[in-house]
């Protein structure tokens, strides 16, 4: 397909000034008043919660010792799709019948990969004016209709974390938002900022195509789930944990609401030592839990909401979700499962929610990058869809806030909590 070269996939893996408190006054800020109520119930110094209650030994700086070798006893049973003898799958056997990934193959030791797929049935349209009855995918209306999202809210602001520089961002998000009626959001009015992961600005990191067709998705879905939310869009240098997880840090301190990361890497043992990058009490951190079937980091965490994915059809009054089965699941096998999450197993399992994911049903998204106008998928949609969700919420908490809550969710495959779609899809904003 057109939209990726060999150049561009070669990025898919691959001290200054410190940023502003605040970058807009709309922002949503964290607030040492809201961190008591917002932080993991139970929560200990060692930010282990509860764990000692629970019967389970605290998390040491290595990870979980003896995990790997021992694995987790009832994963087998608890069947996670395609997982080989040595618990490390590749791809999904099957492929993605009709899509493509963004950023293909299995990303390195401490690198992470997108979790963007594109529609390869529906051909990119480069023309930037096309009219909305013609522009394929779901539009923000259908998404704000499935999840019964209060659009017309102001939500502070949301944070995009990304690898590399996306060079058309603003103009694509303008295009987006044009084409769908949506309020501007421009760095001349305020509500868009872009920075790199030192909250600097003019020295972007190089340019990757993959990663730049991520980001385009990213922001246009923050703005499909909240049109009146403002923006900030930091770029990490390269797609490494350390540089992501600097961008996150940075978000947090430019006093985002919410924070998104469409992104996803193989787990490691000592991978709990960058839960310091997504730990942040009053903000909302939430993670694509990937597209090969496998759990995978930083959805493994417990500091974020780790969104899975579904297919999406029907229409307004008449939607359908089902569990989209190439989404990334099953239990860690580094970390502790929280004592407020259900599940067979004694690691955390790597989906809270879920949200439209198959490329087959996805949503509309422009990007100059990608040749225009197409359709994408990808546990990347519910990301960014599920942090404009929680910044509409007004005091975003945290996962352990829905488990508490699970009728503000829309059940799918029986009810209850499901390996692929966890609670299910949002209801509304009452449960986050």
């Amino acid at each position: 397909m057109a939209l990726l070269t060999l150049a561009a996939l070669a990025g898919c893996g691959g001290a200054g000034a410190s940023p502003a408190r605040h970058f807009a006054a709309a922002s949503g800020v964290m607030r040492a008043a809201h961190d008591a109520s917002t932080a993991d119930p139970g929560e200990a110094a060692a930010g282990l919660p509860g764990e000692a209650a629970a019967g389970l030994p605290g998390e040491a700086a290595a990870g979980l010792p003896g995990e790997a070798a021992a694995g987790l006893p009832g994963e087998a049973a608890a069947g996670l799709p395609g997982e080989s003898a040595a618990g490390l799958p590749g791809e999904t056997p099957a492929g993605l019948p009709g899509s493509t990934f963004a950023c293909p193959g299995i990303p390195a030791s401490g690198q992470a990969a997108c979790t963007m797929a594109v529609n390869t049935n529906v051909p990119p349209v480069a023309n930037a004016a096309l009219p909305a009855a013609a522009i394929p995918g779901l539009h923000p209306v259908d998404l704000q209709s499935a999840y019964g999202l209060p659009s017309q809210n102001a939500g502070g602001t949301v944070a995009v974390v990304d690898a590399f520089d996306d060079p058309t961002a603003e103009s694509d998000l303008a295009v987006y938002r044009t084409a769908f009626g949506l309020p501007a959001c421009t760095g001349a009015n305020g509500c868009f900022r872009k920075v790199d992961q030192r909250g600097q600005t003019g020295a972007y990191p190089a340019t990757s195509v993959a990663w730049a067709q991520e980001t385009a998705l990213d922001l246009e879905m923050v703005s499909a789930a909240c049109p009146r939310c403002s923006i900030l869009l930091v770029e990490a240098d390269s797609a490494s944990l350390d540089d992501l997880g600097a961008g996150v840090d940075t978000a947090a301190a430019y006093g985002a609401a919410a924070i998104s990361n469409s992104y996803y890497a193989i787990e490691w043992k000592t991978e709990s030592n960058e839960d310091v990058h997504y730990r942040h009490n009053g903000i909302a951190v939430t993670a694509s839990s990937g597209d090969r079937g496998y759990p995978s980091y930083p959805a493994a965490s417990r500091y974020v909401t780790a969104v899975g994915g579904t297919t999406l059809t029907g229409g307004p009054g008449n939607w359908t979700e089902g569990p989209w089965k190439y989404t990334g699941h099953g239990c860690s096998a580094m970390i502790w499962r929280p004592r407020w999450q259900p599940g067979p197993c004694r690691g955390r399992s790597t989906v809270d929610m879920a949200a439209i994911a198959d490329p087959q049903t996805g949503v509309a998204t422009f990007s100059t990058q990608g040749g225009g106008w197409f359709v994408a998928g990808g546990t990347s949609v519910g990301a960014p869809l599920v942090a404009a969700a929680y910044a509409l919420s007004g005091v975003p908490a945290g996962p352990w806030f829905s488990y508490a809550r699970p009728t503000g969710f829309h059940p799918i495959g029986g009810g209850g909590y499901q390996p692929i779609t966890g609670l299910g899809s949002p209801n509304g904003v009452v449960a986050l």
